[in-house]
């Protein structure tokens, strides 16, 4: 998907994908209050598609279940996410595409919070910044080709 001829890894691992969550008659019971938890969240967010290569954010191991957190009384999730790379300038775009994941698919009394996972991108601080940031967030979504990349990263490929 980069527009550029080199890839800054080139040959990623590969990690196997989890398991589809198996529904309760509960789960697809509208009567029933169910609250938001970290499972509804992984599975949101885990085929969003890697900006480099032709794989998921869960193959790529960049999201993981236990990197997510919900506090559904408070209103908050929280998502940590790993680069593949200490130095991938794809960081603020996959926190990015994760963020505008979830904003476009959780009420908006959420709080979200998307941040990389510590210790594991030369820039962290950096590119949390800019994540944390609603400005910056909205002015990059209001650039018509960042968001056009977005969509990409968000838009379902055939398994």
């Amino acid at each position: 998907m980069s527009g550029g001829t080199r890839l800054e890894n080139a040959n990623p691992l590969i990690f196997q994908r989890s398991g589809e969550r198996l529904l309760t008659a509960t789960d697809e019971d509208d009567d029933v209050a169910d609250p938001i938890d970290d499972r509804e969240i992984f599975d949101l967010i885990r085929n969003i598609n890697d900006p480099e290569h032709p794989l998921s954010l869960e193959e790529l191991n960049v999201v993981e279940q236990v990197r997510v957190t919900v506090n559904d009384q408070e209103n908050a999730v929280s998502v940590e996410f790993t680069p593949t790379i200490p130095h991938c300038s794809m960081a603020t775009l996959i926190g990015l595409s994760i963020k505008v994941k979830l904003l476009r698919s959780l009420p908006d009394r959420f709080k979200i919070d998307v941040h990389i996972t510590p210790g594991t991108h030369a820039s962290e601080e950096a590119v949390n910044k800019q994540l944390a940031d609603k400005e910056r967030v909205a002015a990059a979504l209001e650039n018509s080709q960042l968001l056009e990349v977005v969509n990409q990263c968000l838009t379902s490929r055939t398994m």
